[in-house]
This record gives C-alpha cells, structure tokens and sequence, in this order.
C-alpha cells in the first residue's frame, strides 16, 4: 500500500496531460532537463522517446517501488535515474558538470509536501534553471499558485480537462 505522501496521483497521467506538460519544451535542442516524482515514468518515457542524442534527463523519485521499476526498465545512457530527494538535483546536475537545467518538470504532490522541503525544492529548482529555463508543475487544484508566484517571476496556467482528475500545469519562469 502506497502512503499518501509519498504518491499524489489516483491514476497515470492522461495522454492529454503529458502533452500540456511537455508542450513548451523544444526537443530539436540538447537539453537538461530534471524530472521530480515520475511516478509509473508516464511523463519519463514520453522525454525519452523525444529528446535529442545529446539530451540528459536526471529523474528523481523517493518512493523505492517507482524507483526500482524505472530503473529496471529505463536503460538509456541519456537517463540518470535517483533514488532522492528533489532537494538533491543541483548536487548530481554539478557532480556531472551541468550547472543549469534547461527544464524541471515536477509532478510533485505539494499539497502533502511539508512547507519546509517544498521551499527548499523550489529554492533549488529556481536555483538550477537555466536563464531562459522553465519550472513545470501538474497539479489539481490551485492552491500552489501563490507559494509557486514567491519563486517564480511569470506564470501561465493550463486546465486539462480530460485527466482523472482533471489537472493544472503551471509554466514558470524568471525571464
């Protein structure tokens, strides 16, 4: 059994959602880009099977059953795949020499989140973008509209309608 902490999502990511959620993101560039709580990887495999040769994709997930899943079934040398924290992505982007993500893509619960670790993973994530990087949150409410609005200049939001349940994607940046 899952602790609700630990898994925010009653079903996988509708195919309408991942299309929200990667809408904004060129895969034609080689890019950085930092996944927080892929889950069952809905969101991991569509960035797999778009980005380009020259792409990373650093994907961290604390729930050790998603964990070992993605790490049995995910073999491409592009992907580096954590068993941590969120917290954490600035420490392994540095220790491979990347000093900014293109893109973070968050499927974090923060409603369940405490306040003191959703501060220090949106301090960090703000931290790593890149200048012309994009912070993307899923949600389904939006009750993280003013704690995102403290870390982030601009923000747009999508409804997705077609999700179970229905879903907001917030695109953030400091441009």
């Amino acid at each position: 059994m899952q602790e609700k902490k630990v898994v925010g999502a009653v079903a996988p990511s509708s195919r309408f959602l991942r299309k929200k959620m990667l809408a904004k993101i060129d895969f034609s560039k080689d890019l950085v880009i930092v996944e927080y709580g892929p889950g069952t990887g809905v969101f991991t495999e569509e960035i797999i099977k778009k980005m380009s040769p020259g792409s990373r994709l650093y994907v961290f997930e604390l729930n050790e059953v998603f964990y070992d899943s993605l790490s049995t079934k995910i073999k491409d040398p592009r992907v580096k795949i954590f068993h941590d924290s969120a917290e954490k992505s600035e420490f392994y982007l540095n220790k491979d020499n990347y000093h900014h993500a293109d893109f973070v893509l968050s499927s974090l619960p923060l409603a369940v989140i405490p306040k003191t670790v959703k501060d220090e993973i949106l301090k960090v994530s703000e931290k790593i973008l890149a200048d012309q990087g994009m912070y993307v949150q899923f949600q389904y409410s939006l009750n993280a509209k003013k704690m995102l609005k403290n870390h982030f200049r601009n923000m747009n939001i999508a409804f997705t309608p077609i999700n179970v349940p229905p879903a907001f994607v917030y695109y953030c940046s400091n441009r």
